[in-house]
């Protein structure tokens, strides 16, 4: 709890103690009020203030001014009745406040500062000058110049290598978890992680037009952009306020003036001052002002229950308008980790061609390396191993228990002239020869997850007509991932803007009233989370810059949660649908009633307090909406 929300409850456990106490105290009068108006300006002095500033501002109805009114409203019809209870006033506030406290509670929790995505932001570049290295701000190196970046730095600045072989760390770029090779005349861009050799780059941009400068402005530029819905109690004023205000005055007003003008009668200020200040009270929006934010306070509590943190009311009612799902692959629907998928063996038995290939590796920090030993099931004693030698940009050959292995692609098989069998399966192969002699090949691919396949079509089930799969990774993985989930449209190979670029164009495609959410977990979704109408991360693997640039986080990272995302929306929506026409219905026709003075202050406090109680007892129930 920050402090200003730590304030807030001060205020109202402090307000709430006054009235308890002034109530007990026998006392009367002026010193009564004064003591009750005390507590009033403790829980109240702010929106006063707000309201205060809102009419110097030319600003007048807004929700502010309408608990303004209400509430000293409710002040003046005590003096007025000469009752001495002012209870009225200070519980319509106080509730007001918790309400929202409890709003301010649930955003500012969640919200963090997106600052997490300045860790791909490379903090210098390194170039050789008499015969060193020396480091400088990537903003001082001018385009066509040459750099170096050496085995667990970032590279800097984009540019095409001039020397060196290297794998390449691209995932906080492009999503995709399998390292990719540089070698010279390749193009690499800023961002990536060198993993294993030194890199000779000339540079090809200055470092504000790098692809890792793009993506801080992408997210600064797309979060600018998106538009947030008004929250509906603001709207509500703006027609409310005016007309109960004004229909009080000309209810004070207009009959006295009547009967005086046409009638000839007693004007009777009294009765109609009377039935005004009721009619205000009457007016009070305090079941909507409460139970409406406390409704998305509870929905908000519910789904986290359930694992699924919503970041704000207004993301939760956009949730439940969600028409197009577009999803990034690796992470989100892949479980964005290397495994062994298939062995294709000739003589060998399976466990032994994978233990001759994971011993090779054993060496190696590579990911598929590692992915090979995590596939023997047997420990593995690297005292077997003699003899390892890594060949850049094919494999590796090492002595194992005396047999000469090659673990690699069809290019170390090419050059050791063994004749190997074609592999149509999606994924990394890896060609296994022992002695010369072809022993088979491994396939270590990223595999999807779970419940991957059954949440694609409880997306449809509920609704939504249209998903989307965009991705860094190449064009035949991706097609075959689409191909298995039952996405109905997927493009592959995808920088951060390309996806950026795709979702605009979704965007404008879309239905007017329909939204657009996006499923990603990586660094590379920040620009295009924030763009979408609405942003999912998956949280537990997911990138601190994505969870921040979400507006939703799913907890656990199963794509099953975004269809009871949804669901769950859509069900508190439909309590927050219960309360405004329960709470309006109930409300105009007692302001009727107490405008042809059939209501009085009895019946006000009902159609204030009771229809307050009522509807904040029906949002409390979107707190179990997981179960409804």
């Amino acid at each position: 709890m920050t402090k200003k929300q730590k304030k807030m409850l001060y205020r109202i456990l402090a307000s709430a103690g006054m009235v308890l106490l002034w109530n007990v105290i026998p006392v009367t009068g002026i010193l009564r009020l004064l003591l009750f108006l005390a507590a009033y300006l403790v829980i109240g002095y702010d929106i006063l203030k707000k309201a205060g500033k809102g009419i110097k501002n030319r600003r007048v109805f807004d929700e502010n001014f309408l608990m303004a009114v209400a509430t000293v409203g409710a002040f003046a019809l005590a003096i007025y009745d000469r009752s001495g209870d002012y209870n009225e006033a200070i519980a319509v506030m106080l509730f007001y406040q918790v309400g929202e406290l409890f709003q301010s509670y649930a955003v500012g929790k969640s919200r963090k500062n997106i600052s997490a995505l300045m860790d791909i932001r490379p903090d210098y570049a390194n170039i050789e000058q008499d015969g060193a290295l020396v480091q400088v701000d990537p903003d001082e190196v001018e385009k066509g110049s040459v750099i170096i970046v050496q085995p667990g730095e970032k590279i800097p600045i984009d540019g095409i290598v001039l020397e060196g072989f290297s794998s390449l760390n691209t995932s906080a770029l492009t999503g995709e978890s399998l390292p990719r090779d540089a070698k010279e005349g390749d193009e690499v861009i800023s961002g990536c992680i060198n993993m294993t050799g030194v890199l000779k780059i000339q540079t090809t941009k200055e470092f504000g037009e790098s692809t890792v400068s793009k993506i801080l402005e992408l997210v600064e530029d797309s979060s600018s952009r998106k538009s947030k819905s008004e929250a509906f109690i603001s709207r509500f004023a703006r027609v409310y306020t005016p007309a109960v205000c004004y229909g009080a005055v000309a209810l004070a007003v207009v009959p006295p003036i009547i009967n005086l003008m046409f009638f000839s009668a007693s004007p009777q200020w009294n009765v109609w001052v009377y039935r005004a200040l009721t009619f205000l009270v009457i007016s009070c929006p305090c079941a909507l002002v409460i139970s409406i934010p406390l409704s998305f306070f509870a929905g908000i509590g519910g789904a986290s229950r359930e694992g699924i943190l919503i970041k704000g009311s207004n993301y939760l009612e956009t949730l439940s308008k969600t028409k197009y799902v577009v999803f990034d692959k690796t992470g989100t629907l892949t479980e964005g980790a290397f495994q062994v998928t298939g062995v294709h063996h000739n003589k060998l038995e399976e466990e032994h061609l994978l233990q001759y290939a994971a011993l090779a590796e054993c060496a190696s920090s590579h990911p598929i390396s590692k992915s090979l030993q995590r596939a023997c099931k047997t420990p593995l004693d690297r005292s077997r191993v003699t003899d390892i030698q890594e060949i850049s940009g094919q494999g590796i050959l090492a002595t194992v228990d005396g047999i000469r292995v090659a673990a690699g692609n069809d290019r170390l098989m090419k050059n050791m002239q063994v004749e190997y069998r074609e592999c149509h399966c999606t994924g990394t192969i890896i060609h296994m020869a022992l002695d010369g002699e072809y022993a088979g090949h491994i396939v270590i691919s990223d595999v999807v997850k779970p419940h991957a396949k059954e949440a694609v079509s409880r997306l449809k089930a509920f609704g939504v007509s249209r998903t989307v799969m965009l991705t860094g990774d190449r064009k035949q993985v991706a097609e075959q991932v689409a191909s298995k989930l039952g996405i109905d449209e997927v493009y592959s190979e995808l920088l951060p803007d390309d996806k950026v670029s795709k979702v605009e164009k979704l965007l404008q495609e879309k239905p007017d009233r329909a939204r657009l959410a996006f499923v990603g977990d990586g660094i590379n979704d920040a620009p295009v989370l924030s763009r979408a109408d609405i942003g999912i991360a998956m949280g537990a693997m997911g990138s601190d810059a994505a969870i921040e640039a979400a507006d939703v986080v799913l907890m656990d990272d199963d794509p099953m949660q975004i269809a009871k995302a949804i669901r769950i929306s859509r069900k508190c929506l439909g309590i927050v649908y219960q309360n405004i026409v329960f709470a309006l219905v109930i409300k105009f026709g007692c302001l009727a009633l107490g405008a042809v003075g059939i209501a009085n202050m009895w019946f006000a406090i009902f159609a204030d307090v009771g229809v307050m109680i009522l509807a904040v007892l029906n949002a409390i129930r979107a707190l179990y909406v997981h179960r409804l």
